[in-house]
């Protein structure tokens, strides 16, 4: 499915335009990027919960040469799914 997708999808449900539901899912999507951005967590019980998890600097291998490369310490976005939603995937 495709952002394209979603906005169609979103309008039927909501009985809204394309152009609100654009409106609400770029809302929606800068909301989540901001919160993680700053280092929160977002919970959305039974959906799932987005949080920041932090990877350490670590040695890699170029998978051309072989040769030993460092890889820096960064941030990642994690989510573990709730019950509601693997419960609506499994059936």
């Amino acid at each position: 499915m495709t952002k394209s997708d979603l906005i169609d999808k979103i309008a039927e449900k909501a009985g809204r335009s394309k152009s609100d539901a654009e409106q609400f899912l770029n809302a929606t999507l800068s909301t989540i990027q901001n919160t993680l951005s700053s280092g929160e967590s977002i919970p959305l019980v039974g959906f799932g919960t987005f949080s920041v998890a932090s990877r350490a600097a670590r040695t890699g291998k170029n998978p051309q040469t072989g040769a030993a490369i460092q890889i820096p310490a960064s941030k990642t976005v994690k989510f573990k799914v709730g019950s509601k939603l693997k419960d609506a995937v499994n059936n």
